[in-house]
């Protein structure tokens, strides 16, 4: 493999993923000249400006950030171009780049997304992909172009969706493929070969809506069961418990589910087990181990049932 080390490279991200990948790239040695973030953002109770975890790690290893409002003109175009980068990362940046960006670095921009594209373009890939019942995720490292997560595919990996596995674990999972994988690029990027991705195969991972995390127990075993661990552990799914909003964890699923018979409504919890209660689906039902009630921390619902919090014939509904 060629080592392209001397690249200078310009990474452009926000969050801990793109924070994650930033840090392989200058642990390995690899010459990042400047890094783009978007603006920091107040959080918490006092509402106190927050460092983006890229702008973090830039600091960390005194690399230059940059956090403009647009990276595509003014200010922020201005820094990019002092920079004379050879070619441009993003993962998770969160902004579009335009034409004049596209076409700056003589190698190119490129971005890491979290699905096997074409399936998956947009803004929740993983999410999208646990909710739908994938079998299989991965990461694709491919050449920006204007259009969203359109461009051709330098590199793609792939990796299992066990049936258990929610969000925190497939992120997990994906962020390792991910650091691997854009090493990987970097270091073949002269022996590369570009594969068009496919249009008729194209689906889209839609932004997350307050409407996407009410889960409705009218709908059969593994669709619920998708859609809890979809969300698990942030920000979790919403259902009504005997009136009261609670957030709902830890769904877990074996195909015996699929056969438990019973008379009561969708959305009744019907059986007791030791790490978790069983609530009615619209055929069979889905083992729930923690539950959120308002204002509290996550427990287990069988501390909940133990603080009668919970109780057998206790119903779940939607809004």
């Amino acid at each position: 493999m060629t080592n392209n080390r001397n690249f200078k490279i310009v990474f452009m991200g926000t969050p801990d993923f793109g924070a994650e990948v930033l840090e392989e790239l200058i642990k390995n040695n690899f010459n990042v000249v400047g890094a783009f973030s978007q603006p920091d953002k107040p959080k918490g109770r006092g509402k106190k400006l927050q460092p983006t975890p890229v702008k973090e790690v830039a600091l960390k290893y005194n690399v230059p950030i940059f956090q403009p409002k647009s990276v595509n003109k003014g200010e922020g175009f201005d820094f990019l171009k002092e920079l004379n980068a050879d070619i441009i990362i993003t993962a998770a940046f969160g902004k579009i780049l335009r034409k004049n960006v596209l076409t700056l670095p003589l190698k190119g921009c490129w971005n890491v997304h979290a699905s096997l594209l074409p399936k998956y373009r947009g803004a929740a890939p993983i999410q999208r992909s646990i909710e739908n019942g994938e079998n299989e995720t991965g990461i694709t490292i491919f050449k920006m172009v204007e259009a969203l997560d359109a461009g051709d595919i330098a590199v793609q990996k792939s990796i299992p969706l066990e049936i258990n596995d929610n969000f925190g674990v497939v992120y997990e999972k994906l962020l390792a493929l991910a650091k691997e994988t854009v090493l990987e690029f970097l270091n073949s990027f002269d022996q590369l070969t570009l594969k068009p991705q496919n249009e008729e195969e194209a689906s889209y991972a839609e932004k997350i809506t307050k409407e996407d995390l009410k889960v409705d127990f009218n709908n059969g075993t593994i669709k619920v069961h998708n859609k809890i661990r979809a969300y698990d552990p942030y920000p979790g799914v919403r259902s009504l418990y005997e009136g009261e909003e609670v957030k709902i964890f830890g769904s877990n699923f074996s195909t015996d589910l699929l056969t438990i018979e019973n008379e009561e409504e969708p959305g009744t919890i019907i059986y007791i087990e030791k790490d978790g209660i069983l609530v009615k689906c619209r055929d069979g039902a889905v083992k729930i181990k923690e539950i959120q009630f308002p204002g509290k921390k996550r427990i287990t619902t069988i501390d909940a049932l133990n603080g009668k919090k919970l109780k057998v014939l206790g119903h779940f509904s939607l809004y």
